[in-house]
This record gives structure tokens, C-alpha cells and sequence, in this order.
């Protein structure tokens, strides 16, 4: 790696991806108890993994979408789509992603990806239309009454909440 240590590297890395709003929150709400978990994913997910030029953005957001709704893990999938304002991957191909998941983990675990990628997509395109960039939430709605304010999810699980917002 160059001057830049894994940890600036993973911060860089995780803001163009997640964005500031997303890793400003995460910092704020970190504590003496998971400041060093967040040190850790900052420094090996995003400093090693995605900050490897290897595999684009785009692609490793299609990979991590995959992963993440073939195992279930919808507050972080739901994370995951959202950056996908970031990484450039269109909703033509999450589609095609959550089809691979499918076929090869399983139609129920789709299913649920398909649910919630098709709120979180119509969320981001009607803030589009409302001139806002992809990845905002419309600013037409009150703070807290969007399910996908603050991350959370339709179920109303925010991943605030239920895991330190680890990525």
C-alpha cells in the first residue's frame, strides 16, 4: 500500500461508497464498546477489500448484493443498495444479481431481496424525479417517517440500532 495507511485508505474507500452522511452517522453513533470493531471493517473490509483495485465499485457492489441477500442480512443489504447511488450499479443489474441468488441459494431468499430492492430503488428514482441524487431519500417526507430514513429497512429494523452500523 502507498503513504496512506489501510485506515484512511478504508475511509476513503467506504465514504465514496456509502457516503459522508452514511459514515458520519456510523462514527457518531460508535462507542468505547465497537469503536474498535468499526476500526476493524474500516481497515479490512474497506481499506484491504474494497479499496483493492482489482474489481471495480460497481462490481463489488453487485457481489456484495448477491452475498448479502443470499445469506439474509437485510439491514446491511438494504445499506448495500442504497450505495448503489455510489458504485453505479443500475437496477437492471441487481435484478440481474438477485436472479443469480435465485438460482443458486434459493427463491425465498430472492424473494425478500427482490422486496426490499424494489422499495429501496423506488425510493431513490422518486428522489430522481424530485431532482435529488440517487441515493437521498425525497425530502418531501418529515425526518423519521420514511422506512429508509436513517437506513432502516421496510420492517422497520434500523441497522443503527441492531448492529453499530458496521459497514
Amino acid at each position: 500500500m502507498s503513504d496512506e495507511s489501510r485506515f484512511d485508505a478504508g475511509m476513503r474507500v467506504r465514504r465514496a461508497v456509502l457516503g459522508d452522511a452514511h459514515v458520519d452517522r456510523a462514527e457518531a453513533a460508535a462507542t468505547a464498546f465497537d469503536a474498535p470493531f468499526q476500526k476493524f471493517i474500516t481497515e479490512t473490509a474497506w481499506g484491504t477489500l474494497w479499496a483493492d483495485d482489482t474489481l471495480d465499485h460497481r462490481t463489488r457492489s453487485l457481489i456484495t448484493i448477491a452475498l448479502l441477500a443470499a445469506l439474509g442480512r437485510h439491514e446491511e443489504l438494504a445499506l448495500h443498495l442504497r450505495a448503489t447511488a455510489n458504485t453505479g450499479a443500475t437496477p437492471e443489474e441487481i435484478r440481474a444479481a438477485l436472479m443469480h441468488v435465485a438460482m443458486y441459494a434459493g427463491v425465498p431468499a430472492a424473494n425478500s431481496a427482490f422486496t426490499l430492492a424494489k422499495t429501496i430503488l423506488d425510493t431513490q428514482s422518486r428522489g430522481q424525479l424530485r431532482g435529488q441524487s440517487w441515493g437521498q431519500t425525497p425530502r418531501a417526507q418529515p425526518e423519521g417517517s420514511d422506512p429508509l430514513d436513517r437506513g432502516q429497512t421496510p420492517s422497520g429494523a434500523d441497522p443503527l440500532a441492531t448492529h453499530g452500523d458496521s459497514a
